[in-house]
């Protein structure tokens, strides 16, 4: 035993050099990728994004994709494609019901003033300034604060019928409840989200505001800073009367998603996907005109590097796709399921190019632990890889790889190797409907995220080409898999084994007997699906599968793995599996498909969804891999068991709510005992 542990330890122990390409690449492809691909180019694309104020649908996604699809023509990617899929609230793909797209032509709020009157708010000078699926109005009207306007009691004793109430919460939460409920005319919010260390320092941020798309209402919202809404509060609380005029022109109308697609073909029609998202208000320069213009300079820099004869045709096909956000990726792999049966993996980027003003941390995420995957392993691998030689850089003035532009930092790229985070496509590729292995590169924290002041100057050159090499290398090695690489992605899979045992042996501390066995059978589970997960890749020969086994007992061992666990009984022993005809996760973009169908209060009653965020792990966390659990063979009891090693230990019954829940919606269907 304790030669294991020192043979553990020595593999968590940091690299000392940096000599050498990184994994599963030749040196030359390695210096030909990093070579060719420009951060600078990148961030010239970037500032041609934010000029566009790019909703679903809408006239300015329209040209940012039509700038998107004109480059890679340029770049020599001949096949790119645009994608046209109806859009108009009544068609569904799998659990998300389309959004109609939205677009704005004006808006603006003045302030009504004897001596003159003063603008506030102009769509044209500053779109973010108009919440998302606001109608078409013209309104003059008194100003009354309505602090939060949640409840019936921010109302009392204020005449509210036709005129604009100020709100500190987002335009969707107050809007039934002022609009419909107390007659308001529309809405000033200056709600704050996306709490970070930094929420609420700077006081001139604008943030983003959405009404609900499928509300019958008609209104609008404006969005404040906070210091303008505090200057109005303060002159309300004074008992002044404050007037203003709102004219809004826009709507939303039947139409479209669409989605850019492009390939690099490769010897087979097996394919890696490049994922991002597309969609944002406008300036929305890292969150995500980063990730968009990261993949295209892969795009580009691969294509060329191809056409040169500096690299070969890959073996599998990568594909490029420049989506809305979720709602467009679902789209895109209920419709065209060959997408999903050919893709062996996705790398998802969703900001990728904070500066130090943002206060970024750059992070290679998991995917699911539902999902093993090697694919993972290859990705932090190479974004240790890129750690280790911008911090040589930093540290002594010179590295093999520095990776730097020459209007960028030189700082250490410092990226943290995280495990699963939801929050954009990358969760529904790895959903259990599609499971697609998905790698998400992403910046978090970012205090300018949602925000006005999202735009190019806090965008770091260095970054975007440390973003794309990381992509495009992780992409071009798993493109290029075969039998003799093996060797090597086994010893890639046993360091990140023998790291997640690491954190094993700590997080069983504290926890009583059964959950502490619990968690070493789940991750036994885990590290044997993760080495099986080459085979989508390669096949493993006889000494290959010896070794696995061979490495799986003696992890196992330092784990104390137990036996099987007990069968369960009553309700834990019933077995679900998926509804052929319910594909994606339950909270899509803008749509819930569990509450709309169970009913708003009786799921946010859910005990499950009540969890609140940890360590680990919050209630639409568990949520999500609850069901992508559901596989037809594992009980409930076996479904609770996962859930509490993979984010904490989480109570029977709260499991079992959940799952009757999906069931009576018909996304889940028990399957006989017999056959479970």
């Amino acid at each position: 035993m304790k030669r294991r542990f020192a043979v553990l330890l020595a593999v968590l122990a940091p690299a000392a050099a940096v000599a050498g390409p990184p994994p599963l690449l030749d040196d030359d492809v390695a210096h030909a990728l990093a070579q060719e691909i420009s951060g600078q180019l990148a961030q010239r694309n970037l500032e041609r994004l934010v000029t566009s104020h790019r909703m679903r649908g809408s006239e300015g996604f329209r040209a940012a994709t039509e700038h998107l699809a004109a480059e890679l023509a340029r770049y020599g990617v001949a096949d790119a494609e645009i994608l046209r899929l109806p859009a108009d609230g009544e068609v569904y793909y799998g659990t998300q019901r389309s959004r109609p797209p939205w677009n704005a032509t004006f808006a603006e709020l003045w302030e009504v003033r004897e001596q003159g009157d003063v603008r506030i708010a102009s769509w044209d000078a500053m779109p973010m300034r108009l919440a998302q699926d606001s109608e078409s109005a013209v309104v003059t009207a008194e100003l009354v604060d309505v602090g939060s306007g949640v409840s019936d009691a921010d109302y009392e004793g204020k005449a509210i019928r036709g005129r604009l109430v100020l709100t500190s919460s987002q335009p969707e939460a107050i809007a039934d409840l002022a609009v419909g409920g107390h007659g308001a005319a529309g809405i000033l919010s200056w709600a704050q989200n996306q709490r970070t260390a930094w929420w609420g320092e700077n006081e001139e941020l604008v943030r983003w505001g959405h009404l609900d798309t499928f509300s019958e209402l008609s209104t609008f919202a404006f969005m404040l800073s906070p210091k303008e809404a505090r200057e109005l509060q303060r002159r309300l609380a004074a008992g002044e009367r404050i007037v203003l005029r709102a004219e809004v022109r826009a709507g939303k109308r039947a139409g479209a998603y669409e989605i850019l697609t492009a390939t690099i073909p490769g010897e087979s029609d097996d394919e890696i996907v490049y994922s991002c998202h597309l969609d944002h208000p406008r300036p929305g320069a890292n969150d995500n005109a980063s990730g968009c213009v990261a993949i295209l300079e892969v795009a580009r820099s691969v294509s060329k590097l191809i056409a040169e004869g500096r690299l070969p045709r890959p073996r599998r096909t990568l594909r490029f796709v420049w989506p809305p956000e979720i709602e467009g990726t679902m789209a895109l792999l209920t419709t065209r399921p060959g997408i999903v049966a050919r893709s062996r993996a996705a790398i998802h980027l969703d900001m990728v190019g904070g500066g130090p003003e943002t206060k970024a941390v750059f992070h290679v995420t998991r995917g699911p632990a539902s999902l093993p995957s090697f694919v993972y392993d290859v990705a932090q691998e190479m974004g240790r890889w890129v750690n280790r030689q911008t911090s040589e850089l930093a540290a002594t003035g010179s590295s093999p790889f520095p990776l730097v532009e020459s209007t960028g930092g030189q700082e250490p790229l410092r990226a943290e190797m995280a495990d699963l985070t939801l929050g954009s496509d990358h969760q529904v590729y790895a959903e259990g409907s599609f499971r697609v292995p998905a790698v998400y590169l992403n910046d978090w924290p970012d205090r300018y995220i949602h925000t006005t002041w999202d735009g190019t100057a806090n965008i770091d050159p260095t970054k975007l080409k440390r973003a794309a090499f990381i992509a495009a290398a992780t992409g071009w090695a798993l493109s290029n898999v075969d039998r003799d690489d093996v060797p090597e992605i086994l010893s890639l899979v046993e360091r990140g084994a023998l790291r997640r045992t690491a954190g094993l042996l700590e997080r069983r501390e504290g926890l009583d007997r059964r959950e502490a066995e619990n968690l070493a059978r789940f991750h036994a589970w885990h590290e044997r699906e993760t080495a099986r997960s080459i085979k989508r890749f390669a096949p493993l020969g006889e000494a290959e599968r010896g070794r696995v086994d061979r490495f799986l007992s003696g992890l196992g061992a330092i784990a104390g793995a137990p036996a099987d666990r007990p069968a369960d009984r009553g309700e834990a022993a019933t077995v679900y599996r998926r509804h052929p005809d319910v594909a994606g996760p339950m909270s899509v973009f803008g749509y819930d498909y569990l509450e709309a169908r169970h009913g708003k209060e009786r799921t946010a009653d859910l005990q499950l969804l009540k969890i609140e965020g940890g360590r680990r792990g919050s209630g639409s966390d568990y949520a999500y891999e609850a069901l992508n659990l559901v596989d037809g063979r594992r009980s409930v009891g076996a479904v609770r068991d996962a859930l509490a090693a993979i984010y904490g230990p989480v109570p029977l019954a709260a499991v079992v709510e959940y799952l009757q829940a999906l069931e009576s919606v018909g996304v889940v269907v028990q399957v006989p005992a017999e056959t479970g």
